[in-house]
């Protein structure tokens, strides 16, 4: 008998908790899209009477959501166990606090025990007997800090590369371990959050992921495996292409930013027969992003060159709408920006970003000079004078951090 399964992930619901808001429910007009996602997705789980769900991280964009979209979250999960429809969501990198003693952002699954909504927050095999039946085993690999697990091996004392060698290994004989007493008469599903590599990244998680613990190629492609169930990673994707295991990241269910503009969102339904996993991608109806790139050629024909690139107002009203605009910094004056909100002003949101050359000399605060600032405070100005967006300062500084503090000691 075959079973069918219903595979989605990084639902991120409160990822866009500003902007415009919708007055019937009082909710920002984007978390309604995240929220108008999931919608679909209980929707398809409950008319192709899949017989398991399984979430593969990140439901909010943080540990810590308001109850307002825990409620969100929870009535939709609720329409799966009223349909008895068993669902196993597993915690991400953003449902996990950074100090153990916390609770994760779906801990009240676990907690409340509410028939067939089932919480992974550690590496264990789960089989018939947890699954309300279902005929099959899971695997689950959650998300685990790294701070935690270097702080429980005792490798604080390693360098960073040291380290991941090391924590990827142990993830690697853990998993290992579990396979061998996985039994062989049932299909097996490895349903983990973490990249892997070969995946292609979406812009922004490009910069976030670069220093991670990863799981092996070899490892998510084991032949006890009859479909490996990812989350992660925003952009879908199958790392084993025409072979069996399928090895998929189901994507992230909607646009969480402009760096995701270009790729479409959905999820997974998979069918297993035989230890054969086959399955489709389901693609999901989003809001329209369009992200937009110019680098103007002639200062007479600046202000048209910029309008022939936006979208037509028909086709922009109630879209997502950026625009990079590269130009020299001495033609600044013919640019009309208030021309070009009003060609926008059906969009729901439109943003530009300025990108003049030549850009001026960094400058210290105060008495100080460029050399005398510390590393994190100069990539912060390098960012700021060439007009970086918020959201990728932020991801830098992050990711640089680590860095520094690597050298600090130097």
């Amino acid at each position: 008998m075959g079973v069918r399964i219903l595979h989605f992930s990084d639902a991120h619901i409160d990822t866009a908790a500003g902007g415009k808001r919708d007055p019937s429910s009082g909710l920002p007009v984007r978390v309604n899209d995240f929220l108008s996602a999931l919608d679909q997705i209980v929707d398809s789980a409950i008319q192709e009477k899949v017989d398991l769900v399984l979430f593969a991280g990140d439901a909010y964009r943080n540990p810590t959501p308001v109850p307002t979209y825990q409620r969100e979250w929870g009535k939709r999960m609720m329409r799966l166990a009223d349909a008895k429809i068993p669902v196993l969501m597993l915690t991400g990198n953003h449902d996990v606090a950074p100090a153990t003693s916390r609770a994760s952002s779906l801990q009240e699954y676990e907690t409340l025990a509410v028939p067939y909504l089932h919480l992974a927050r550690t590496i264990r095999l789960w089989g018939p007997q947890d699954l309300n039946d279902v005929p099959l085993q899971v695997l689950t690999v959650p998300w685990a800090s790294k701070s935690t697990m270097i702080a429980a091996l005792g490798l604080q004392r390693l360098k960073q590369d040291e380290q991941n060698t090391r924590l990827e290994a142990e993830l690697s004989e853990r998993i290992h371990a579990y396979l061998d007493d996985s039994d062989p008469a049932l299909p097996l599903v490895l349903m983990a959050h973490y990249a892997v590599p070969g995946a292609k990244y979406s812009k922004r998680q490009s910069v976030m992921i670069g220093r991670e613990v990863l799981l092996s190629p070899g490892l998510v492609k084991d032949d006890r495996i009859a479909y490996t169930a990812l989350g992660h990673i925003h952009r879908h994707q199958d790392l084993n292409p025409g072979n069996q295991p399928p090895v998929v990241y189901s994507g992230s269910t909607e646009r969480v930013d402009f760096g995701e503009s270009d790729e479409e969102k959905g999820f997974v339904l998979v069918d297993i027969s035989g230890g054969q996993a086959s399955y489709t991608f389901h693609r999901l109806a989003g809001r329209r992003f369009y992200n937009l790139e110019i680098m103007v050629q002639s200062a007479e024909t600046f202000q048209q060159e910029v309008l022939n690139v936006l979208p037509s107002p028909e086709k922009a009203e109630d879209a997502m709408v950026r625009l990079v605009l590269t130009y020299p910094r001495e033609w600044e004056p013919f640019l009309d920006e208030n021309e070009l909100r009003k060609r926008m002003n059906q969009a729901l949101e439109f943003h530009l970003i300025r990108k003049p050359t030549q850009p001026q000399r960094i400058r210290a605060l105060g008495d100080g000079s460029v050399m005398n600032l510390e590393p994190s405070a100069l990539l912060r100005k390098y960012c700021e004078v060439n007009s970086f967006e918020a959201e990728d300062t932020a991801a830098l500084l992050e990711q640089a951090a680590a860095i520094f503090d690597d050298f600090s000691g130097l």
